[in-house]
């Protein structure tokens, strides 16, 4: 999962730009700022008391019938696909943007001037490494009722294709892919949004297209125009006269690209998955795709992620000395054999540890658990996840030898595989919060023969035998 040669990045200095909501009519300004490692993507409402936060994520998208819209705890933010999707084509990690609206500018329908507004504001390297998911397997999602569908598959590097079929005479099928990210910036980012006729004539009698002129939305005609519907259009768009070009698109706008439409999807397909909150190594195949099938593809990559993080065993050189072998770790703990249940302390940071227990037949308790079926207790797997806990604990006091900790708590506890004979038990822990007052707040998780076998919450507290 982790990609080590390849830092996390984010903007130089922050960069504003002010235009009108397509759907809200409002002005808007957009400023894109600097932010920390392992931030992500965030939309900040300063226009909001208390400066609420919305991050990009899929699990906040609560509509998508004209764009992406996310909320959370009541807070809005609509159309966020074209501001992502220049993000990760400059493959930039950490930003925050701050916007005094629901919505940021339209501009020209495309996402040209957050890519050209985000180079001005030049992309830095920071120190901690990307977080890339690889794709290993087919993962698919597919929406009976469209007929939308999207894939992902296994690739070296992230790229997307996308298939539009809308069925009309004046848009028919058309195919668009982006083989390198590098290539978003001149291929893709330029590539407007599009509606047809008969969706424009809608939004207007609904009031729901405020801020849409000829200069940022591509229109199809896709019916016969009536001398109302050009009154109409043209009160809407403020123009003199308005026709229909030969290409079956209205006036005012030369395409870019034949296939401008499927650049445009492709452009979409790039800013709803990064609400996955991880950078992908895989190729996208979208078919027909649209904000609902993207969206609900993202949450179901989302989840997958987190599923395999979570079962994601720590990777060490079993060659390599130990941070601590089980002589240092018996001047650390006050725990003795038969009872002391972690053999070496591989890793350890500030906030982590990883620890190591080789599983015999010689173990006590397998005498009696169970006679011709041994078996570790969980019990005993919870004990030496804490006593690996208890090691980065007490790594935090000058004179450990003069501690005991004691459990106060444990939650959230799961068995979820058998240990035997013969197995190897790897230990991660790591600090939910910090220590405080010698209370030590964690989460455990246990892996033998690459599979996670036991997790748990564990609070306990460091007290000092002097006092007990």
């Amino acid at each position: 999962m982790n990609e080590s040669v390849v830092k996390q990045r984010t903007i130089g200095k922050e960069v504003s730009l002010t235009g009108v909501g397509l759907h809200t009519g409002k002005e808007v300004t957009l400023t894109f700022k600097p932010a920390p490692e392992n931030h992500g993507y965030s939309f900040v409402r300063i226009d909001l008391e208390g400066h609420p936060v919305i991050e990009a994520d899929a699990n906040y998208v609560v509509n998508t019938q004209r764009g992406t819209n996310l909320e959370k705890l009541g807070v809005k933010i609509q159309t966020s696909e074209h501001v992502l999707a220049a993000l990760v084509g400059l493959e930039v990690d950490n930003c925050i943007m701050e916007l005094n609206a629901s919505e940021p500018p339209i501009m020209d329908g495309s996402s040209k001037f957050f890519v050209e507004a985000v180079e001005k504001a030049g992309i830095v390297e920071q120190n901690a490494a990307r977080e890339v998911y690889v794709v290993k397997e087919v993962i698919s999602y597919l929406d009976e009722e469209s007929g939308s569908e999207i894939i992902v598959m296994p690739s070296d590097e992230y790229q997307v294709t996308t298939m539009v079929d809308f069925g009309t005479k004046v848009l028919g099928t058309q195919n668009a892919s982006l083989k390198h990210l590098s290539e978003f910036k001149d291929e893709i980012a330029n590539a407007r949004t599009f509606s047809f006729l008969h969706e424009i004539e809608m939004l207007l009698e609904n009031g729901l297209i405020k801020g849409g002129d000829l200069n940022n939305a591509i229109v199809y005609v896709d019916k016969e125009l009536s001398p109302s519907t050009m009154e109409k259009l043209r009160t809407a768009f403020g123009k003199e006269t308005i026709s229909v070009k030969p290409n079956g698109i209205l006036d005012n706008l030369t395409l870019h690209y034949p296939n401008e439409a499927a650049r445009h999807k492709l452009l979409d397909v790039l800013g709803d998955l990064a609400l996955v909150g991880t950078r992908i190594r895989g190729k996208v195949i979208a078919n027909k795709p649209g904000h609902f099938v993207n969206t609900q593809f993202a949450k179901k990559l989302s989840k997958i992620i987190k599923i395999e993080a979570r079962n994601n065993i720590p990777k060490f050189d079993i060659n390599k000395t130990p941070v601590k072998d089980v002589n240092q770790i018996m001047a650390m703990l006050p725990h003795r054999p038969p009872f002391l249940l972690v053999d070496k302390i591989m890793e350890m940071t500030e906030t982590s540890v990883v620890g190591l227990k080789n599983v015999t037949m010689n173990e006590p308790f397998f005498v009696g658990h169970f006679p011709g079926a041994p078996v570790m207790p969980g019990v005993l797997i919870v004990e030496a996840m804490a006593q690996t806990g208890g090691i980065l604990a007490l790594s935090t006091v000058p004179d450990p030898e003069n501690y005991l900790t004691f459990f106060m708590k444990i939650n959230n506890v799961k068995f979820k595989q058998q240990v035997n004979p013969g197995d190897t038990l790897i230990f991660k822990l790591e600090l939910i919060s910090p220590i405080r007052r010698g209370i030590v707040h964690m989460q455990g998780n246990a892996y033998a023969n690459g599979r996670l076998v036991t997790e748990a919450e564990l609070m306990a507290q460091m007290v000092k035998t002097k006092n007990l």
